[in-house]
This record gives C-alpha cells, structure tokens and sequence, in this order.
C-alpha cells in the first residue's frame, strides 16, 4: 500500500503530458464500450445485419469477452515489453480492429472483429492505471490515477455525442453505424503517435536492472529523492520475492489469498452494480420506455454529460475521503436509485411524458453516484491496494473478474429485458446491490487488506 509523502509543490508539466497520453488508453476504452449504445439500434436493423436479443448480446459482450482476455495478458506482456511498448501495441491493434467493426459484413465477423477489440481495450483497462501508478509520485498516485477514470466517462460521452449528431444527422441511411464505429480510429491512431514522446514506467526499468535510465526517468517525472528510494527498495524486494513466488506459495499464504479475494471482489461489485447496462443497452432501454430513437440517442449524451459532470465533482471527494467508506455508500445509495427506477418502469405513477422525465432523473442520479463515487474508486484501490510483488499479476485478474462479470451480464441483458422488462431487470440489480454491500463489508475491509498487505512489506 502507497504512504503518501510529501513532495515538490508544482506539479511537472512533462509528468502531466505523460499522464494524459497514458489515459487516453481509458478513452478509448470508453469510447468502444460506449458506441455500442446507439449504433445496436442500426445494426438491428433487418436492412444491415438484422440482430436478434440473442445477436445483440453476443455483438456487445464479445468486445467484454476479449478485454478479459486482453486485462489477463498485461500480467505477461507489461513485463515483458514494458508498459510504453505494450500501450503502443493497444493503440495497433484498436486501430486495425476498428476499421474492421466498421467494416463488417455480417455479424460474426462484427462478432469477432469486436473481440480483437476487446483485447486491446482489455489491456488498456489493465495497463493505464498501472502505468499511472508507476510514473506518479506518491502525492499524486490518486490525482493521476484518477484520470484514468475520467477518460473512460469521456470517452462514452464522446460516443454518444457522436452517435447522436450522425443519428440526427441521417437518421434514414441506416449504414450509419459503421461511421459511428470507425471514429474510435481517430484517438487510437493520436494515442499510437503521441505515445512515442512519453518515457516508459521508471519502475519497470529497476525491474530490469537498469537503474541509471530509471533514476534519469524519475527526476524527469519529478519525483523526489525519498520517493525514488523508496521504488528502489520496492523493486529490489519485487524482484527477490519474483525469483521464489510461484502459485503454490501464493495460496499457501493467507494473506496472499484474502488480498486477491478482495480485488475479485472489487472488480465484482463495480459491474453488478448494473452500470454497464445502461451505458451498452441505454437507447434500447429508453425507447422501451417510450421515447422515440432520436430522443434514445439524445438521452444517452445526458446520460454521459452526468457521468461526465459526476466525476468530476466527485474527484475532490475520492481523493480525500476514505475509498472503502465510500464505496459502501454508493452502493446504498443504489439500492435506492434502482429501487425506485423499478418501481416508476412498473407502476407509471405519472403521464407519459412526465413519467419519461421522471425516469431520466434517477437514471442520472444512479449514473451520478456509480461515475462519482462507485467507479473511480474501485480502479484506484486495483491500482494501489496490492503488494508491490503482487500488484502486476493481481491487477491483471482482478481487472479481469470486471470483464467477466460485465461479459455475463452483457450477454444476458438483451434476454433478460425480453422476459422481464426493464422494470424486473432493474429491480434484479436492487438487489444485487444489496448483496455488494455485503460483500464489501467482508472482502473491502481497509484494516484487513492493509494488515495482509503488510506481511509483505
């Protein structure tokens, strides 16, 4: 676990370049989680690629499925090609897999093309935080880390700003999706360019024993001289603990075991919250409810302008508040929102039109409390909250239990909304947020995962 240290008073301006190259990984990974919303309904169409419920889930959670697969391999591929190298191949690959989406024939090959994609997105998921982390001085590990966060809620609100004026704009040429899918090509070919001016992970360079690159990278970051000792020493015991941890050590160890359960667990309650939900399927949830196409697709932009407003406000409140305390208050304040969003779909206690109004003021203040509070903090606790020796590997999984629960989640919304309705799904996640506090309370228990952390300091 990260002290906080004192340090230089101004901020570095090569570091703040840095750091927003290095997020532009989570834009993009918002944008291609986002632009789904919006584009299905064109897809859906029986003149494009005519999609079932069945096919709808299938398109949106094979991007979820490869980005399990993608947060798992940055275990390997971080290491191994370091964090610069490796955030320039996320950028290739998110490129060419998007010009292929766009260019899908039928929906297989939109199926699997989206989970090229997913591998990319995946790594980015994994890799930003980390790489964050790593090149940030402890005081501004959360400020910085954070970023990442707000890139994501950008970047969806960049898709359905882009799907809402292309919408608008030909709402007849029913092709316009593959516009809508393409623009993503714009950040990943800035980020593959802009990458080549950013250091790689200073850390990674003790990893690799070369110290006089990482000292050099260090000062030129800004760190100061207590923090670049203490990299030192965490590098030094990283890589001693590396020669003689295996697996079978891992889980012989208690404290090994309860740290992982708690990022399982975390990465767990951020997507069974059900926020996800709304950011894929939100056209198709609010034409369920009544509103036209056009007014779907300009919902979800005040949708992403929520997010987007959320965390932003919410950034001073998770830097300097407990994460673990407000964790379990989003998540009440969930089974609030949700409850009541529920119980308006069911019962329609207001005319149509209000009701639609009504409707759309607490999906905001659901969105308000998951961007604010809830999302933000589980991605700085994955980038902080593991032992140096473990963090890389237990990152990675914990970051792919995210992918996972939001790839079951993804796949089964489509049908789920075709039996229940969207009031039944809705009140499902009632409780499932009811249940995450629960699991919060076990498995994000500060004064645990620090007790366990520290048998490895």
């Amino acid at each position: 676990m990260q002290k906080e240290k004192s340090g230089p008073k101004k901020n570095n301006a090569f570091l703040n370049y840095t750091s927003y190259i290095i997020a532009l990984g989570g834009f993009l990974f918002g944008y291609d989680t986002g632009v789904i919303n919006g584009a299905l309904t064109f897809i859906s169409r029986p003149d494009q690629l005519g999609a079932s419920p069945t096919v709808q889930g299938l398109i949106s959670s094979a991007l979820v499925l490869g980005c399990m697969f993608g947060a798992l391999a940055v275990t390997t591929l971080a290491d191994n090609l370091g964090r610069k190298k490796l955030l320039q191949w996320v950028a290739a690959i998110f490129t060419v897999a998007t010009v292929a989406c766009s260019l899908s024939i039928n929906a297989w090959m939109l199926i699997i093309s989206r989970f090229i994609l997913g591998l990319s997105v995946g790594c980015a998921s994994s890799l930003s935080p980390l790489y964050l982390d790593e090149i940030s001085p402890d005081r501004l590990k959360t400020k910085n880390v954070n970023k990442n966060a707000i890139a994501i809620v950008m970047g969806q609100l960049t898709a359905f700003t882009v799907n809402a004026i292309l919408g608008s704009l030909w709402p007849d040429w029913h092709p316009i999706w593959r516009i809508m899918m393409l623009a993503a090509a714009v950040p990943a070919i800035f980020l593959w360019i802009s990458s080549t001016n950013i250091p790689n992970s200073p850390f990674w360079y003790l990893l690799e024993r070369q110290r006089d690159r990482a000292q050099r990278v260090f000062k030129k970051l800004g760190f100061p001289k207590l923090d670049i000792r203490e990299n030192i020493n965490e590098a030094k015991q990283s890589i001693r603990q590396g020669e003689k941890t295996d697996w079978h050590l891992i889980f012989s160890s208690k404290a090994a075991i309860y740290i992982l359960g708690a990022g399982l667990t975390i990465g767990f309650i951020q997507q069974a919250s059900g926020i996800n939900t709304v950011m894929y399927y939100g056209s198709i949830i609010l034409e369920k409810v009544g509103l036209g196409s056009g007014a779907s697709l300009y919902g979800n932009v005040l949708i992403g302008i929520v997010s987007s407003i959320a965390i932003f406000a919410g950034r001073r409140v998770v830097e300097h508040l407990s994460p673990y305390r407000l964790l379990t208050i989003g998540l009440a304040s969930n089974v609030i929102s949700l409850g009541l969003l529920s119980w308006v779909m069911k019962t329609t206690p207001l005319a149509p039109g209000m009701n639609n109004i009504l409707i759309l003021i607490i999906l905001a203040y659901f969105l308000a409390t998951q961007q604010g509070l809830i999302s933000p903090v589980t991605w700085m606790l994955l980038s902080e909250m593991f032992p140096q020796q473990l963090r890389t590997t237990f990152n990675a999984i914990s970051t792919a239990m995210i992918w996972l629960t939001n790839f079951g989640i993804s796949l089964v919304f489509p049908l789920l909304i075709a039996q229940l309705g969207t009031a039944g799904v809705f009140f499902i996640f009632t409780f499932a947020n009811l249940g995450c506090i629960g699991l919060s309370a076990v498995f994000a228990n500060s004064r645990l995962i620090k007790r366990a952390a520290a048998k490895f300091e």
